[in-house]
């Protein structure tokens, strides 16, 4: 069976705006800007050929439209989110890496990383950011900025000053086994296969 779906960053771009009401709101969540959510909403409304939001004078409203399509989306994302939640990456000991949403993946090859350290349970959520940090909803980081946060470890990953990719652990974890264990493996996979592109740990920064 093939599913008509809409594209899902449009979808999730209306759940969230539809629950805040609010695009700004929205764009914290997804860790994306206010336009961008604007953008997919947008979208997603010529694509259904149906209006979701009165847009108001600093005031966002669901449309009737909107009010119906909200709940079967909603149900949909919490039926994903549950059985994603219910796999375990294979490994004794769960590690949570979190990446900012324009990070490409490819760059890290974490198939490598999986294979090298197979009592590593390794899961990726993409969009993060330090509120997921802070939240625990990751034990790790790799962010967008400039790499100073009070009580967290931060090592560079790119070259350069100023904004720059930061690999990013509370300090009160940053020596945990599995933290270690990536960060020294990111380090070394720089050094075998220094390929354009390719993340490297070039420095520290403490808090």
């Amino acid at each position: 069976m093939t599913y008509a779906l809409p594209p899902l960053n449009a979808l999730r771009a209306f759940e969230a705006a539809a629950r805040h009401l609010s695009f700004k709101l929205a764009a914290h969540e997804l860790h994306v800007t206010p336009a961008a959510v604007g953008q997919q909403v947008k979208a997603l409304e010529a694509r259904l050929g149906v209006q979701l939001f009165e847009r108001l004078h600093k005031q966002l409203i669901l449309t009737a439209a909107g009010q119906a399509y909200l709940p079967g989306v909603s149900e949909g994302f919490r039926h994903i989110a549950d059985a994603t939640s219910q796999l375990k990456p294979a490994g004794t000991v769960l590690l949570q890496l979190g990446v900012y949403g324009s990070f490409d993946l490819r760059r890290l090859d974490l198939a490598v990383f999986r294979s090298a350290h197979a009592e590593i349970g390794l899961r990726v959520l993409q969009p993060a950011g330090l509120h997921e940090l802070v939240e625990g909803k990751v034990d790790l980081l790799i962010a967008r900025g400039l790499g100073r946060h009070p009580g967290y470890r931060c090592d560079r990953v790119t070259e350069g000053s100023g904004l720059g990719d930061w690999l990013i652990a509370p300090e009160g974890t940053a020596d945990c086994p599995e933290i270690v264990s990536f960060r020294g493996w990111l380090r070394a996979a720089s050094v075998e296969k220094p390929l354009a592109g390719r993340p490297r740990l070039v420095g520290t920064v403490g808090s």
